[in-house]
């Protein structure tokens, strides 16, 4: 007798999609915002999901959020996915994501395309963190500075 194999269900998790229903609600509110958005509306609500945040994703985003605004003012904080995120010219260079957020064993520091780390033909665009030290904080700092350009 022959046995079926079943294959492993395909698409997106629920943390996933409820994490684009987030973003589709961002879009929404920096829509209804238009030209009337200003730094501070980015600010208020990157700070408001940090507060949201349970230990220890909140005091590591909370210290992230320090670094970033202090090494690259330059950056718009914004929210992106339910998460911290740092805009230059509207487009994200680098985020914060809580372990909590998708379950996983660790928060993450994350750089995208527009964060000019290149170094060669490869480089790391994101960090795993369980604590931030004061030797974390100087790299996370460096590296803020250099994705900001």
């Amino acid at each position: 007798m022959a046995t079926r194999k079943t294959k492993p269900a395909v698409g997106f998790s629920d943390d996933e999609r409820a994490a684009m229903k987030e973003h589709a609600r961002e879009l929404k509110a920096a829509a209804g915002r238009g030209s009337r958005a200003s730094k501070a509306d980015g600010e208020k609500d990157v700070l408001e999901k940090i507060a949201a945040m349970a230990e220890p994703d909140r005091a590591i985003a909370e210290r992230i959020h320090a670094i970033v605004t202090a090494n690259a003012p330059e950056l718009t904080p914004k929210t992106w996915y339910g998460m911290p995120a740092y805009a230059k010219a509207g487009k994200v260079v680098c985020f914060f994501r809580s372990a909590e957020k998708f379950t996983s064993r660790y928060a993450t520091l994350g750089f995208e395309d527009m964060a000019t780390l290149d170094d060669g033909s490869m480089w790391p665009t994101s960090f795993a963190l369980t604590k931030i030290t004061a030797e974390d904080e100087a790299r996370i700092g460096e590296l803020v500075r250099r994705a900001a350009g």
